[in-house]
């Protein structure tokens, strides 16, 4: 039987290259074109196969970029593989540089500068950012925060598309296994990049995977339908805040009143959560902030008593809520 031919091999099945258009156009509503279609691609299987899908999908009108973190030496010529392919396929190709910060979490860290420096290198040049999360990512974040005791919206799928500075995040390989886009690129004939961390025990991510891997019982399908599920179910409650949010939060001066009466916890927790984030706006403080000790003070409030959190109190009196800006503490 005669070899294929490189360019054979980049030939995709044309159902996969329309379910991918399908998935694409579900999330940007129109066909990339005059606004190119950007892609994040680290040169890892998953990024190669959506490289490979877009351009059959998109032909044109792609453009693409790789983050080096600065935390592996090998990350350049990563960065150069995904490059070279680029060349091949006739896609413009950046590498975008950065340093994540030495102190925190490496890995939200290195999450954060990939995400700034994505969203710096879309402005005026691509409309959307596609990145590579498939289903199997779905579902390893689901036990991972699962394990954490995370609410509704901690174990939510996360969102098929956001904005991300001035174009919009979209990720159309949700639906996507890991096993079916890893063939696609092995059937290119592509040599992916193998990221260490994806096996290091030291990780999160790396431990689930590994238990995922082992347990036939687990299937990531599966757990990521039940995260697609609660990410509905997020939908849902957060149109619910934003209507109570609405008939029920007064801003008087310096004092935001919240009357909780009758809701469920689960709705009064958000909305404390957005008093909170609405005081401190309200004072030039960022509306961002940890939550953690939220709980604790709406138990508090519940009992009608007073706590403070984030330069924040909070105090029920006549079973309304009320919140200003707490005073500064005094200094002995």
């Amino acid at each position: 039987m005669q070899a294929r031919s490189a360019s054979d091999r980049l030939t995709l099945d044309p159902e996969t290259v329309e379910r991918f258009r399908h998935d694409v156009l579900a999330l940007t509503g129109v066909a990339p074109g005059a606004q190119p279609l950007g892609l994040a691609v680290s040169g890892g299987p998953d990024s190669l196969a959506l490289l490979l899908l877009a351009h059959a999908a998109f032909p044109g009108a792609v453009v693409a970029a790789t983050v080096d973190h600065g935390l592996r030496p090998e990350a350049a010529e990563e960065a150069a593989l995904v490059r070279r392919l680029c060349n091949q396929l006739d896609i413009h190709h950046d590498t975008l540089a950065g340093t994540v910060p030495a102190e925190g979490n490496l890995q939200q860290g290195a999450r954060a500068l990939r995400y700034a420096l994505l969203a710096d290198w879309a402005r005026g040049r691509a409309g959307w950012i596609a990145t590579a999360h498939q289903q199997d990512d779905v579902a390893e974040t689901f036990l991972m925060r699962a394990r954490r005791g995370a609410g509704v919206g901690g174990l939510a799928a996360m969102a098929a598309a956001r904005p991300l500075g001035e174009a919009l995040l979209i990720r159309p390989l949700l639906g996507w296994s890991r096993a079916a886009l890893q063939a696609l690129v092995e059937a290119a004939g592509i040599a992916p990049v193998r990221d260490p961390s994806n096996q290091d025990p030291r990780f999160d991510r790396a431990r689930i995977r590994a238990l995922l891997a082992d347990a036939g019982d687990l299937p990531p399908d599966r757990l990521a339908a039940a995260a697609r599920n609660l990410r509905d179910a997020e939908a849902a409650l957060a149109w619910a805040e934003a209507r109570e949010w609405a008939a029920r939060a007064v801003q008087e001066g310096d004092v935001l009143t919240l009357d909780p009466a009758g809701l469920p916890r689960e709705l009064r927790r958000r909305l404390l959560e957005r008093a909170v984030a609405a005081v401190r706006a309200a004072h030039g403080l960022s509306p961002d902030w940890r939550e953690t000790g939220l709980d604790p003070l709406l138990a508090q409030l519940d009992a009608g008593g007073t706590g403070t959190i984030a330069e924040v109190i909070g105090r029920t009196k006549a079973a309304i809520w009320r919140f200003e800006l707490a005073p500064p503490r005094r200094s002995h």
